[in-house]
């Protein structure tokens, strides 16, 4: 079925067809019977010429001989016939066909027309079959080529996607099987250990008491590597909707959003540094990775003043805006200087970045007015998907890393040199297709131009020579005697680029006469002798004539 735009563009092109056929049909003195038969007859084949190309084509083509109200459905038949004719060999037989077809038949209709005004119709009936036809099918390879390569680049690309996608895979299991198997023994150790120093009767409460502080804190540790390698196995923190529990099947785990946040400050507290949390605005929920990046901020805000300020007073902004949950962390100026043997990855601050462009937020850290140091974290309560209410725009990764295209902008990867062997058998037929089409073209419209030429010329010569050239006859009929007047106005006036003069062994003119030489129309008694024909005048008379052979 054809969508509602094809209908409306094929019905407006088959009146315009039908009103142009009848028009030319009125034009050249046809009854309005037989124009409004021509017309409708155009229509129809308009209408039939995407089904039946070939046909319509050969319709058109012949009843373009005997009625001119078929040449601007010729056209437009040309054109849907290159574009839907398959095969070479096929469209080339068809317009072939279609060419001799129509130029037979006008020869035939035409019977009383001079040869060259038949080489003339021949060679406009060419350009008006062959020229839309090649058009045609130049644009239908061209649109096919196209079509391919675009259906081979989207298919390069999901395969490429799967690629990246299952080697992020294969490695986000390779690390999480290494922390599994490394941290985890590790913590696990350290949990045991200060479990069973705590109970220790020889510590004192004070001690005990930081014993108890190390113990949680190996236990939450273990609790968020377990999480962490959970996610990277299958991604169960990106899946898990808002506001489920984070913290695995253990209900005792800690949770590692905004409501795990008051467990961090308490840790810390235990440890004796001096938190303080501060909440303002509305409570909106978050999404979840939003609200896992939350919890990031703050942990590695605490982690970072614990390390570089310790005894620093600590404090902790949850500011609820209409649009974004703005989370700080700041501490305040150091007591006493730090050693420079404090341990630092450096990648704390760069990787909780990377997390919050992820979500669509974003994260700012500096030193303060004070002498302090503070970390804040700007995040949006929707998903990164919707752009619109998100800071950062998260990229795609495999994306960036397209090369840049011809604008220089990232574009779809095309490897020529990479191309499949059935795609690369369909692009050099394509392209041996349209070099054998486009040669054909070219040569015939040289053709056609050189055949224009030499009847352009032969028509000059001949107009020129009827400037110059006279019968024997005329020149008989021509008394001495008679007036000037009337002598000039029954020959040619002799004004051509042909009519040389005289030439060489003409005879002496008459002293005080003017002469008009004209050519003859005979053959001279040599290749270098032209029969010449004289016409002198005196006194508004002719005073003498006289035919001779000059050189």
């Amino acid at each position: 079925m054809w969508p509602a735009r094809r209908v409306v563009g094929e019905t407006f092109l088959s009146l315009a067809l039908a009103l142009s056929g009848a028009g030319a049909e009125l034009l050249d003195d046809e009854s309005a019977g037989v124009a409004v038969g021509i017309g409708l007859l155009a229509g129809l084949l308009s209408l039939l010429r995407r089904g039946l190309p070939a046909t319509v084509l050969l319709a058109a083509a012949a009843g373009s001989a005997p009625f001119s109200g078929f040449a601007p459905l010729l056209l437009v038949v040309a054109w849907s016939a290159g574009r839907r004719i398959d095969g070479l060999g096929r469209a080339c037989g068809v317009f072939a066909l279609a060419y001799g077809l129509a130029l037979g038949l006008t020869a035939a209709w035409e019977s009383h027309a001079s040869l060259p005004l038949l080489a003339i119709a021949g060679m406009f009936i060419l350009v008006a079959i062959v020229v839309p036809g090649l058009a045609g099918r130049y644009w239908s390879q061209r649109r096919a080529l196209t079509d391919t390569l675009h259906e081979y680049n989207a298919q390069l690309l999901r395969e490429r996607a799967m690629i990246v996608g299952q080697a992020r895979m294969l490695e986000r299991q390779r690390i999480a099987q290494d922390m599994h198997d490394s941290l985890g023994h590790q913590l696990a150790l350290i949990a045991v250990h200060t479990g069973a120093l705590e109970v220790d009767r020889e510590l004192t409460g004070q001690q005990r008491e930081a014993v108890g502080v190390l113990r949680e804190a190996s236990v939450a540790a273990m609790h968020e590597l377990r999480d962490v390698v959970g996610v990277l196995r299958d991604g169960a923190d990106a899946n898990s909707p808002a506001g489920a529990p984070q913290g695995g099947d253990d209900p005792g785990a800690p949770s590692r959003g905004v409501a795990g946040i008051d467990d961090l400050a308490e840790t810390s507290r235990k440890a004796g540094t001096a938190v303080e949390i501060r909440r303002s605005g509305e409570v909106r929920p978050l999404a979840t990775t939003a609200d896992h990046a939350a919890y990031r901020v703050v942990q590695e805000g605490l982690t970072n003043a614990h390390k570089h300020a310790p005894g620093a007073s600590i404090s902790i902004g949850l500011r609820y805006e209409p649009d974004s949950l703005v989370v700080e962390v700041a501490n305040g100026p150091v007591a006493e200087p730090m050693p420079s043997g404090v341990a630092s990855g450096g990648q704390g601050l760069t990787g909780l970045a990377e997390r919050a462009r992820l979500v669509g937020g974003m994260v700012h850290a500096g030193p303060t007015a004070d002498g302090g140091f503070r970390l804040a974290g700007v995040l949006p309560y929707t998903s990164p998907g919707d752009a619109r209410k998100t800071f950062v725009a998260p990229q795609d990764d495999f994306r960036a890393q397209s090369p840049a295209g011809p604008g220089g902008e990232a574009g779809p990867v095309i490897e020529w040199n990479g191309l499949p062997k059935e795609l690369a058998r369909a692009v050099n037929r394509t392209k041996r297709g349209n070099g054998i089409a486009i040669g054909c073209g070219v040569a015939a419209l040289i053709g056609v131009v050189l055949v224009i030429a030499v009847v352009v010329g032969v028509v000059l010569l001949v107009r020129e020579a009827d400037k110059t050239m006279i019968e024997p006859a005329q020149y008989e009929a021509v008394k001495i005697g008679q007036s000037e007047r009337s002598v000039r106005d029954a020959l040619p006036h002799g004004d051509s680029f042909m009519n040389t003069g005289p030439g060489a062994g003409a005879p002496p003119e008459p002293d005080g006469s003017t002469c008009l030489t004209l050519l003859s129309s005979e053959i001279g008694s040599s290749l270098d002798a032209d029969p010449v024909f004289r016409f002198c005048f005196k006194d508004g008379k002719l005073i003498e004539k006289k035919s001779f052979e000059a050189t």
